[in-house]
């Protein structure tokens, strides 16, 4: 029987996770989707993110649901879909006095993304692998088993959030534990609406956890036990 989890109140916890973003500083990264052997160059602006993935304490507090296959407050919530974690990040930028960054396109039943507000949001991929190299070129941050849970060492589940190194910016578990959604699609012409993941999760072997790895899966049908997300702000507009 899963044990039930205490509340935490939602103004302390919002607090929690504002307070401990990370500003990571603007750049360029040179991406790559191997399926079509292409290589590509973003500019990124200045943004913030969260030092963890979302927890379950997190997502509790905000939506009152607890979804996740492997229970413990500190532990990244799962089980959620791409458009949950955008509800979420509306939810949470309403309660802390943001603007919103998704709203329902009512003709096509989708989600535009507000990239000029100020609210919480996914990352876009290129944010998410530049945040995830923190300046390093290297396809990890650090050895494997000192900064991020897969197979070898997670024991067969996620674990909480922050107990393994950190890379250079500060930022724990981009690698390994659970995947993290990401605002982009990934293929409109060939996958439609569905939409990318990073990272690399607990039952994923070393070549899985590396900071180029893409995924996909489609956006509200697609919820999985090694999968959550990260918030990112934009800075001051």
């Amino acid at each position: 029987m899963k044990r039930r989890m205490k509340k935490k109140p939602v103004n302390q916890t919002i607090a929690e996770v504002l307070s401990q973003m990370i500003q990571v500083p603007e750049g360029r990264i040179r991406l790559r989707d191997d399926r079509i052997k292409t290589w590509w160059e973003v500019g990124i602006s200045s943004f913030f993110i969260s030092r963890y993935p979302v927890t379950q304490d997190l997502y509790l507090a905000l939506t009152g649901k607890a979804p996740s296959t492997f229970r413990g407050g500190r532990r990244p919530v799962e089980s959620v879909s791409w458009t949950e974690a955008v509800f979420f990040c509306n939810k949470l930028s309403e309660l802390a006095g943001f603007q919103t960054c998704y709203a329902m396109e009512t003709e096509t039943g989708g989600i535009r993304i507000g990239e000029k507000s100020n609210g919480c949001r996914l990352p876009s991929e290129a944010e998410w692998e530049y945040a995830c190299k923190a300046g390093n070129r290297e396809p990890r941050y650090g050895d494997l088993d000192a900064i991020g849970w897969y197979r070898n060492n997670s024991g067969g589940t996620t674990r909480p959030v922050g107990l393994k190194m950190a890379n250079d910016w500060g930022i724990c578990d981009m690698l390994g534990n659970v995947w993290e959604w990401c605002n982009d699609a990934y293929d409109e012409k060939e996958y439609g609406s569905y939409r990318i993941f990073r990272g690399g999760g607990w039952n994923d072997d070393e070549r899985g956890c590396l900071a180029t790895n893409r995924r996909r899966s489609h956006p509200s049908a697609f919820k999985i036990d090694d999968l959550g997300f990260r918030l990112v702000r934009n800075t001051e507009i």
